[in-house]
């Protein structure tokens, strides 16, 4: 799974097409996979996901992926993720059935259970969505809204087959992501590698998951990066 930010890639000399052909001819033997969240354009004033038509808000890279290479996306509504490769239907086949953008069906926790990889290109720890699967499992009473809070939608997927997804939403709270890269490099777990001036990180999707599952056991309010979220949910 790839998280981007591309601005320092092309002002580097990349074109945006030839990398995102060196990904997925990289990956052919496996699977790819790119968030297309577009929690800027469906929300609940409008409720609507179209799988094919709905732009994707994260960032240039996944939005040409998401309309000019990937085989699939999945229907979540607001976090939706595309790929192409092996394994489309596990990774994103049931994310629409989840009640929570990063539930136990999504692509973010399916890819700690195939011990999967995450490549962040030029961009933080701080839009690292795993983190927020670990959140929802480890202590949902804190970081998500409550089930009267919930959203109702509708997506259409390829063959224009529409389906009801309820969602509960995250509560919008400062974070601090930076900790759990922290951590990993100082357990020799973080891999990094300059194109230029952008950074790449890289890590082990389970890695993530063990630091973050264990910090959030420890103090379920352990992600939070400011005092008066900490105190707003006590």
């Amino acid at each position: 799974m790839i998280h981007s930010a591309f601005r320092r890639f092309s002002r580097a000399g990349f074109e945006l097409d030839a990398v995102l052909e060196s990904l997925v001819d990289y990956m052919s033997g496996g699977t790819l996979l790119l968030p297309t969240m577009s929690w800027r354009y469906i929300n609940h004033n409008n409720p609507h996901f179209d799988e094919i038509r709905t732009p994707s808000n994260t960032g240039a890279l996944g939005e040409v992926f998401r309309h000019s290479f990937a085989t699939r996306r999945s229907l979540h509504p607001t976090h939706s993720v595309a790929g192409i490769g092996r394994d489309l239907d596990y990774f994103l086949g049931e994310h629409h059935l989840d009640t929570t953008p990063c539930g136990k069906r999504s692509p973010f926790k399916r890819l700690v259970e195939a011990d999967g990889q995450i490549l962040m290109m030029g961009i933080g720890m701080d839009c690292c969505t795993l983190i927020h699967q670990i959140e929802e499992e480890v202590a949902s009473d804190v970081y998500l809204k409550g089930p009267s809070q919930a959203v109702q939608y509708t997506s259409t997927d390829s063959k224009n087959v529409t389906h009801d997804v309820t969602v509960r939403h995250h509560h919008l709270m400062k974070r601090n992501y930076w900790q759990f890269q922290d951590m990993l490099h100082s357990q020799g777990c973080l891999w990094a590698a300059r194109c230029g001036a952008p950074v790449c990180n890289g890590f082990n999707a389970r890695s993530l998951a063990a630091v973050t599952m264990d910090s959030l056991r420890a103090d379920k309010f352990a992600a939070l990066g400011g005092d008066g979220d900490r105190y707003r949910m006590m």
